[in-house]
């Protein structure tokens, strides 16, 4: 079960930057922004596993015994590009105004490496709806705390929680090598 926290906080990353850089660069209610944001990022961030999930269970037959290097190499490409996009400004630089519709297309970015990262949940030994309910709450509570953070720091942690997120993935699909 440590594995499915650690890839939690490693998946949330992707939207606590993305809120870091929201909160530091707009000027709407604090509050109601990082509610708007927990909201979307959360409720994308334990879907989207949950679909990548039943996605690889209905392949897992015929892929079982490549299924760990399966795991390992969708990781290392959600983590890499994470690392790559640490390195560049964020997306949410050009947004002006956080309507519905800019949050939706935000948690559906940052939601999709989720979706492919939801088929390493197919080998390891958990409960797939408890996994995905502890990714969203813990997107939740990153996304909540990132606007905050942006608005006091400005976009300085943005990049390195990022970086952070690669790291721990890349370091998660070696882990499943050896499973």
């Amino acid at each position: 079960m440590i594995e499915v926290f650690i890839l939690a906080l490693a998946l949330c990353m992707d939207a606590f930057a993305v809120s870091i850089g929201l909160g530091s660069k707009n000027n709407q209610n604090t509050t109601s922004l990082a509610f708007i944001a927990a909201i979307y990022f959360g409720i994308f961030q334990a879907l989207m596993p949950l679909m990548g999930y039943m996605a690889g269970k209905g392949v897992l037959g015929w892929v079982a015994s490549y299924a760990p290097w399966i795991a390992f190499i969708l990781l290392v490409l959600i983590g890499g590009k994470m690392i790559y996009e640490s390195f560049s400004e964020g997306i949410e630089e050009d947004i002006a105004i956080i309507t519905h519709r800019v949050m939706l297309m935000l948690a559906i970015a940052t939601s999709v490496d989720a979706m492919a990262a939801g088929f390493t949940l197919t080998i390891l030994d958990v409960n797939p709806l408890l996994a995905c309910l502890i990714i969203g709450v813990c997107t939740f509570c990153f996304s909540w705390l990132g606007v905050f953070v942006g608005k006091k720091s400005g976009t300085w942690l943005e990049s390195k929680a990022e970086l952070l997120g690669g790291i721990v993935l890349i370091l998660i699909g070696f882990k499943m090598l050896l499973l």
